[in-house]
């Protein structure tokens, strides 16, 4: 009998102790998805490191793109038509007289700072008599032209107004191939568009069939990209500026995936030249340079593809000046790895002449660093 009642009593005090430990594990999983509902809605992402905790890692695209959209503009110039045709007495007889009419053209840009510069594509407004300039809030400004670069495509416009919503500016080189970024512009008319996409690659250079010097280095992006985004924004989950929108690869002129646009990195240093200088200042490293082939690499023994091979050196130039020579391999530009010969370009177009350089090389297999003074 004794036996039976010790049973029994054993078999309460464990079900007892299942029971509660079920409804306490019950209660604490309710609790971790109901926290996690309640940050999702805040508008933030979560990462669950472990079972009831949530960190925080990024802002939502909603939040980036609400704080973004408000600084990229829409920007129409109109080229005056010209009349070089003389009129003649048959014409005014029997009314022949074709009057030219205005270009009109449609493009993006974006505030920069909140004094009223604007950045834009030097393609954009490329031969206007009149800029005019629509905020997000349909507000409309006529435009002056700051400055023009068309080695990068880049473009300074400036209107007459105060306390304007202005983006931040991110950094470029951090850039991470296949992170979230977001395209605004005005596609097609269509004010205030934004697409979303990955940084598909960096560094990306176009043929240069008309020999004229360029500065090439663009972020290539799967965001969509179509005719009237030229000069606006793409910019990375916090809402940073991280290039300008410039131009699409497409055979039927349209988007196909492929979008490119100018890292930030590079436009500071051309907006704030034209601010400070009112022209683009420009630091030269006097170099031939092409990207590292298999040839050269199985010639030198060198283990990687990476960097740009120093073809010939200018008598007299900066880097000829420094001790840099023919066969050196450039990796690194103020410790900013380089892996081809437009980031190398890009590297240097950030500098002023005048200012200091590290060029890190490969000569002999040996890796060494170099001051340049450009």
């Amino acid at each position: 009998m004794k036996r039976i009642l010790l049973f029994l009593l054993l078999c309460i005090i464990t079900s007892a102790s299942v029971a509660y430990l079920v409804t306490d594990r019950m209660i604490y999983k309710s609790i971790s998805k109901s926290d996690i509902n309640s940050n999702i809605e805040k508008g933030q992402q979560k990462s669950v490191e472990s079972l009831g905790t949530i960190k925080p890692t990024a802002v939502s695209f909603s939040d980036a793109a609400e704080m973004a959209v408000k600084t990229v503009v829409y920007v129409k110039v109109v080229k005056r038509a010209q009349n070089t045709r003389s009129v003649s007495v048959l014409d005014l007889l029997f009314g022949f007289i074709n009057t030219p009419k205005d270009q009109v053209g449609v493009g993006s840009g974006v505030i920069i700072s909140s004094d009223g510069y604007i950045v834009t594509n030097n393609h954009v407004i490329s031969g206007a008599n009149e800029i005019e300039v629509t905020l997000e809030n349909n507000k409309t400004y006529i435009a002056t032209l700051v400055g023009t670069d068309s080695a990068t495509d880049i473009a300074l416009l400036k209107i007459d107004a105060e306390n304007l919503p202005s983006i931040s500016l991110g950094d470029s080189d951090s850039l991470r191939l296949g992170e979230w970024v977001l395209a605004i512009g005005s596609p097609y008319d269509l004010r205030s568009t934004i697409t979303a996409g990955i940084v598909s690659a960096k560094g990306r250079v176009f043929p240069n069939y008309d020999g004229k010097f360029k500065v090439e280095s663009f972020i290539q992006t799967d965001a969509a990209v179509n005719p009237g985004n030229s000069g606006g924004a793409l910019v990375n989950i916090q809402g940073e500026l991280v290039g300008i929108n410039t131009s699409i690869v497409s055979l039927t002129g349209s988007y196909s995936g492929y979008s490119f646009a100018v890292p930030v990195n590079i436009v500071k240093k051309i907006t704030d030249d034209f601010r400070n200088y009112g022209e683009v200042r420009r630091a030269m490293l006097g170099i031939s340079m092409y990207d590292i082939s298999d040839a050269i690499m199985k010639q030198l023994n060198l283990s990687t593809m990476e960097g740009a091979y120093i073809a010939e050196v200018q008598q007299g130039g900066v880097a000829q000046k420094a001790g840099i020579k023919e066969g050196d391999i450039i990796i690194e530009i103020n410790l900013v790895k380089v892996k081809n010969s437009a980031a190398v370009q890009e590297q240097i177009s950030k500098l002023h002449p005048g200012e200091q350089a590290i060029i890190t090389v490969i000569r002999n297999l040996k890796q060494k660093e170099i001051i340049v003074y450009l």
